[in-house]
């Protein structure tokens, strides 16, 4: 499953909750009598008002999710120190190789060679492994907020008199909207303001700079994943 679509998924099951909530709460209609099929009124066509939303960057660009994705990258800086001193060892290693001199014997330099070979693989692995795991949780961390976004779109589609709801989100697994009508609105931006005030959460504090010469943490997004 890819991330999209189980952010999207995570969303649609709020929203399922929240609309079955209300639902509940409306008002009954009566059961209908044997003939009410023939006094039934007229069907009148209701004008579209469609609305876009992007689904995962709305769910990023929240409070919670900018303050759960901070927490998120701290969690992984270690790992990212690490691939990143195991990069430069072997530069290091690749740069001496090459400067060495030329008398160097053909065993010596067969073996400084094995050793690079075997610590760019470790590299390789080590770093696919931290992808796999960051992204995991990366989609969890995302799916929650996703989840609880639901009832906070409900409420504004139903306030505002919408009548379709797409995802612009754009990326395999979610719907993309190719064309759309003047006039058609992004609730995006709508929908993190109204989540943020519901939540109660907090803007985070932005990281503060890195020291002149260390490596500057990738900002807060919903693709941001440690690098080597």
């Amino acid at each position: 499953m890819n991330r999209t679509f189980a952010l999207v998924t995570a969303l649609a099951a709020g929203m399922t909750s929240a609309a079955g909530v209300a639902q509940t709460a409306g008002p009954q209609t009566p059961a209908a009598a044997p003939n009410a099929a023939a006094a039934a009124p007229a069907v009148h066509a209701v004008p579209a008002k469609i609305a876009l939303i992007e689904f995962e960057q709305v769910a990023a660009a929240t409070n919670e999710g900018q303050r759960d994705l901070q927490a998120l990258q701290k969690k992984f800086e270690p790992k990212k120190n690490q691939l990143q001193t195991l990069s430069q060892e072997v530069d290091t290693l690749k740069k001496q190789l090459q400067t060495a001199p030329a008398t160097l014997s053909d065993t010596e330099r067969a073996s400084r060679t094995r050793a690079i070979d075997v610590k760019e693989k470790q590299l390789q692995r080590d770093g696919e492994d931290a992808q796999t795991s960051f992204n995991g949780e990366l989609q969890e961390t995302l799916g929650a907020v996703a989840k609880k976004l639901g009832p906070v779109v409900i409420k504004y589609v139903q306030d505002n008199g919408y009548t379709m709801l797409l995802d612009n989100t754009g990326q395999q697994g979610g719907l993309s909207v190719l064309w759309t009508q003047p006039g058609t609105t992004d609730i995006s931006q709508a929908i993190v303001d109204a989540y943020n005030v519901s939540s109660g959460i907090a803007a985070p504090i932005p990281s503060a700079p890195s020291a002149p010469g260390a490596s500057t943490p990738a900002r807060p997004h919903p693709t941001t994943a440690p690098k080597q």
